[in-house]
């Protein structure tokens, strides 16, 4: 059986809400024939050098490995976002893809963005940017939301034309709104399709 190409949904959620953003984008994906999502995140860094983090997490998604990085179709990226930026562990994550870079594995691969932070203007576009730097280091294409998507329009709370994102109104509020959860599923079904128009082109 053939395995089909997949998005890899990759994400680090300290309080749960990146998570459940995950999930809607992965359901998007899902809602394309010919290719599949897989979820993955990145543990936490330690504060000291000497901790490491066990081989899985408590629960949740599995760690993300390089190879499955390597081997992904599309990307979609989550992080919460601190200070406007993205959260350590991803960023841990990504300076170890030096390899991948030097090689070209993610030359033209589609990749997308998505964010939670818990004040209005909490950097959530600021965060996607962020991610998106080193994935156009990367030689990805990234791919942003359109505005035919009328909740962009409408939203009170999360959602920019840079990607997904979901307002908080507290540290630990992880619901997303009916709009926000229907933007989440539309860059999900985006970028599963600019997955299969980019594999068509090569």
């Amino acid at each position: 059986m053939t395995q089909l190409p997949y998005v890899l949904v990759l994400f680090y959620s300290r309080h749960g809400s990146v998570s459940e953003m995950a999930k809607y984008i992965a359901r998007g994906v899902n809602r394309v024939s010919g290719v599949e999502a897989k979820i993955r995140q990145v543990p936490n860094v330690a504060d000291t050098t000497t901790i490491a983090s066990p081989a899985l997490p408590d629960d949740g998604a599995p760690y993300c490995t390089l190879e499955e990085l390597a081997d992904c179709s599309g990307l979609a990226m989550g992080s919460p976002s601190y200070f406007g930026s993205m959260a350590a562990p991803l960023k841990h994550f990504l300076d170890q893809t030096s390899t991948l870079w030097l090689t070209g594995q993610l030359i033209d691969k589609p990749a997308c963005g998505f964010t939670s932070a818990s004040t209005m203007h909490g950097g959530q576009e600021q965060c996607i940017h962020s991610m998106m730097t080193p994935l156009l280091h990367h030689g990805m294409v990234w791919v942003g939301l359109s505005y035919k998507h009328k909740e962009l329009i409408h939203t009170s709370a999360g959602g920019t034309p840079y990607g997904a994102s979901h307002l908080a109104n507290s540290t630990n509020e992880t619901t997303l709104t009916d709009d926000e959860k229907a933007l989440c599923e539309a860059q999900g079904k985006r970028i599963a399709e600019m997955t299969l128009k980019l594999q068509k082109s090569v």
